[in-house]
């Protein structure tokens, strides 16, 4: 695609001249695989960052009909911090479409509760 348009070929043959001196080499980018990074990662972070603080909980569930979509959201915590939240919305969606809206507002609801790391179960 990029070699199709004539003034970026033209841009990039003469980088390619003029890095020539140097004895570059190009190599093709290769994808990075998830394990290499998340090795990467634990690598280079100390051990007192890998102290997680308390996972919260988020589940959520969903139903919608003609009449429209309604979602409940249940929020577990620290020192037996249980919170239920149902809500509906006036638009139409699917059942997937409303999972999701739960589960945004549910992501909300634990950001507002100061959760740090959080955990959501659904069945979407």
């Amino acid at each position: 695609m990029t070699l199709s348009k004539p003034d970026l070929a033209g841009r990039m043959v003469s980088w390619s001249v003029e890095l020539n001196e140097y004895d570059l080499q190009y190599v093709p980018r290769s994808s990075i695989k998830s394990q290499v990074l998340a090795d990467f990662v634990m690598e280079f972070t100390s051990p007192a960052q890998n102290v997680a603080p308390f996972v919260w909980l988020l589940s959520v569930d969903r139903s919608s009909n003609l009449k429209g979509s309604g979602v409940g959201i249940i929020l577990e915590g620290p020192g037996d911090i249980l919170i239920e939240q149902s809500l509906r919305f006036e638009f139409k969606a699917s059942n997937n479409q409303a999972e999701y809206e739960a589960l945004i507002a549910g992501m909300n609801l634990a950001a507002k509760m100061g959760a740090e790391n959080l955990r959501a179960k659904s069945d979407s």
